[in-house]
């Protein structure tokens, strides 16, 4: 049972990670890979599925509710959604491949969906470049270690 909460622990900060909530998931994963208790590739596959599906969230909340972003609760300030989108329409749909990076990377995501991205590309570029993150995060941790 410890190795399902590991897991469902790794996959749940990945995920608020992900999301335009405050949380970071690189410590919990190199945590985990310290341990040596567990395969690697596991936890990048665990690790990639939820930061994918957190940012999932955000291309969703971009899509459905923008209108709502003067509210005073809304999770990112309009400055940001701003920035975001500006950089968007700048590198266009490639510029999901700068989902990983941290304080821009969420907004992204955001501006995708406010901005249309269909689904399928925005899955793809969002998958590549948040697997590719948790790959070189853990060889790193794992060279290191």
């Amino acid at each position: 049972m410890l190795d399902l909460g590991a897991y469902a622990g790794l996959f749940l900060s990945a995920f608020v990670a992900a999301t335009l909530l405050p949380m970071q998931s690189e410590a919990v994963l190199v945590g985990l890979l310290m341990t040596e208790t567990y395969p690697a590739w596991t936890l990048v596959a665990v690790a990639s599925a939820g930061n994918i599906l957190g940012a999932t969230v955000n291309w969703g909340l971009g899509r459905a509710f923008m209108h709502l972003e003067t509210r005073p609760w809304f999770p990112v300030s309009a400055e940001k959604i701003e920035q975001a989108s500006v950089w968007y329409r700048r590198y266009g749909k490639w510029s999901l491949l700068m989902s990983w990076m941290p304080i821009i990377g969420d907004p992204l995501t955001l501006a995708a969906g406010v901005l249309r991205e269909p689904f399928p590309t925005f899955l793809a570029l969002v998958a590549i470049a948040k697997t590719l993150r948790y790959i070189v995060l853990a060889a790193t941790a794992i060279n290191l270690g």
